[in-house]
């Protein structure tokens, strides 16, 4: 690596295939006919690709095959997307893992193959590579380097996923204690908390890590800041929704972008949450993450529109953030494994 990384994501890439224009979830022994479909990275490549379209130096640590797919999701991560993979391994004889997405009614059904990884947590960290931040998913067990991070002054990121079991055991958030901050759904934090009001369980949260940001979907987020005695909330923004994936692992890149820069907790809320709404608009998890230009663009549209001065005014600190100068037009998924990029030209 040739200088610190803003951004450390460890974890696991799919290549994600996802089938949107459905008027209805397939029955057995049926077939429907979807109208879009886009391929591109999936897994921890939707937060390391939104982070670094928002202009984090972004490193990833994974372990991609040498199959068709594993050379497809590093060609457009490491070539297109330009993240950092020194930290990751190419493995032979090992299956990427899939996920094919069924997006249908603003809301998505996945099916998953995968086999074991070839190697453990602490083999994805690959050494824990120098990072003012880093990013990780909760689990019961390898995150033995997150106290690590901690340790060397890297403020770690939380988010956490659906449990299996249905138990919501607390001894999954122990790991806390050694992160910056926690950004669950509504849903999640509500099963760990054991409360019916994502308010209530933000409260809960708050005394385990210094700064909770819970998600609410369509209605916004929810945050407070201990270190600080910062509260937010912000509500959401009405978007044509295409495809939900990803949706929070671009949240979270927009927090972190506004954490790193030092904004206020608010701004940060309200940007992961405008760029959370942008990438729906496209497919794919990883590809649907806007850039700069994205933003530069909604910008300019909703503070020219009197009828949209409420988002003016909450959208203020844009006109300060958004980097001058042109911007490259971003990638987005196309149907097929494709040999070349599909992004045109800076514009």
């Amino acid at each position: 690596m040739a200088r610190q990384l803003d951004l450390f994501v460890p974890g696991v890439v799919f290549l994600d295939v996802i089938f949107t224009g459905l008027h209805e979830l397939p029955g057995p022994g049926t077939e429907v006919r979807a109208s879009g479909m886009g391929s591109c990275p999936g897994g921890v490549a939707n937060l390391a690709v939104a982070a670094s379209r928002l202009g984090v130096h972004t490193g990833l640590g994974t372990a991609l095959s040498s199959d068709a797919y594993g050379e497809f999701c590093h060609r457009v991560l490491s070539h297109q997307e330009g993240i950092d993979m020194s930290a990751s391994l190419r493995v032979d004889d090992w299956h990427s893992p899939v996920t094919v997405s069924l997006a249908y009614h603003r809301d998505r059904s996945m099916i998953t193959h995968g086999h074991p990884l070839p190697v453990d947590a602490d083999g994805l960290v690959n050494g824990l590579p120098a990072a003012r931040s880093a990013a990780v998913s909760l689990a019961p067990e390898g995150m033995g380097w997150v106290s690590r991070a901690r340790a060397a002054g890297t403020l770690v990121f939380a988010d956490v996923g659906w449990d299996e079991t249905e138990q919501w055991s607390g001894d999954v958030l122990e790991v806390l204690a050694d992160c910056h901050a926690f950004l669950p759904n509504a849903v999640e934090a509500m099963r760990y908390t054991r409360t019916g009001d994502p308010r209530q369980a933000l409260e809960k949260l708050s005394g385990l890590v210094p700064v909770v940001v819970v998600t609410c979907g369509a209605d916004g987020a929810l945050a407070i800041d201990g270190s600080t005695g910062e509260v937010a909330e912000v509500p959401g923004i009405p978007v044509d929704a295409l495809d939900p994936t990803g949706a929070g692992d671009v949240f979270t890149a927009g927090f972190i972008t506004g954490t790193l820069g030092g904004w206020p907790l608010a701004d940060r809320v309200a940007f992961a949450t405008l760029v959370g709404a942008l990438s729906v608009q496209h497919f794919g998890g990883s590809l649907s993450a806007p850039g700069w230009g994205d933003i530069a663009d909604w910008w300019q549209t909703v503070r020219t529109d009197p009828s949209r001065s409420d988002l003016a005014t909450r959208f203020g600190f844009l006109t300060d953030v958004i980097p001058p100068g042109s911007r490259n037009a971003v990638h987005r998924a196309t149907a097929t494994i494709a040999r070349l990029s599909d992004a045109h030209p800076a514009r």
